[in-house]
């Protein structure tokens, strides 16, 4: 078991990657320390030094992680390493009460790792256009729809916002929600008869948690002027806060 060395952990595929495009959006917030990156193959850390978990985005989950007969679908680009990676090691940070940010793949990792489910395909279980929720890139974020947020939710109050605009990068999306989590934001326009609309973000249903997953990617809109750039930035500096003094 390799040491937590009192940080923020990183869970990632990429550290490069992780690094460029994640570290600016924390670096931007305050958070001045360096992080603890992790990816599959990486020892898992010992959590008694953790200070908080930060889930980054990435390919999809495998639909045996939430004990899904169905095969895997023929769009999916499943990291079943990954899965195996982060699985325990969401689930020993929430047993240890730490801020948890899950981020695209993050904010799903975290709902099936908690007893959630998934949708696989969004534009086959929504009857949509393929390209509704894949658009732009991490580099060049297109933003594309809104997000609607629950106005009594405590992500509403750390965004200042009730509806923003937001770049879209995926094609699953939280299905059935983990009975510790809430969802708290949603896509109005993407809805299926049976379930509502598409769930674009999800928090801790005990409110002494700081957990929080967004199934956009700020971390590419924090250089932007305006509500969704105000909205992701908002978002880093109450993880780094809450990470606290560094």
């Amino acid at each position: 078991m390799s040491s937590a060395n009192s940080n923020l952990l990183v869970s990632c595929r990429n550290k490069s990657g992780a690094v460029k495009h994640y570290l600016p959006a924390l670096r931007g917030a305050g958070w001045a320390a360096e992080p603890c990156l992790l990816a599959p193959g990486d020892p898992l850390p010992d959590l008694d030094g953790a200070i908080g978990l930060l889930l980054t985005g990435g390919s999809d989950i495998h639909p045996r992680c939430w004990e899904s007969p169905d095969a895997v679908h023929r769009e999916a680009d499943v990291d079943e390493d990954r899965d195996a990676f982060e699985l325990p090691l969401i689930r020993a940070a929430w047993e240890r009460n730490l801020p948890i940010l899950g981020i695209c793949r993050g904010e799903q990792i975290l709902n099936v790792a908690l007893g959630g489910s998934m949708i696989q395909h969004v534009p086959e279980y929504y009857d949509c256009d393929a390209t509704r929720h894949q658009h732009g890139t991490q580099d060049h974020p297109e933003m594309r729809h809104r997000v609607q947020l629950a106005p009594g939710s405590r992500l509403r109050a750390l965004l200042g916002e009730d509806v923003f605009l937001v770049n879209s990068r995926h094609h699953q999306a939280v299905k059935q929600v983990a009975p510790e989590l809430v969802a708290v934001g949603w896509h109005l326009d993407t809805v299926h008869a049976r379930s509502g609309p598409l769930v674009e973000a999800l928090e801790a249903r005990d409110p002494a948690r700081w957990v929080f997953g967004v199934q956009w990617h700020p971390e590419n809109l924090v250089g932007l002027k305006g509500p969704a750039g105000e909205a992701a930035r908002d978002l880093f500096r109450a993880f780094a806060t809450r990470l606290g003094p560094r």
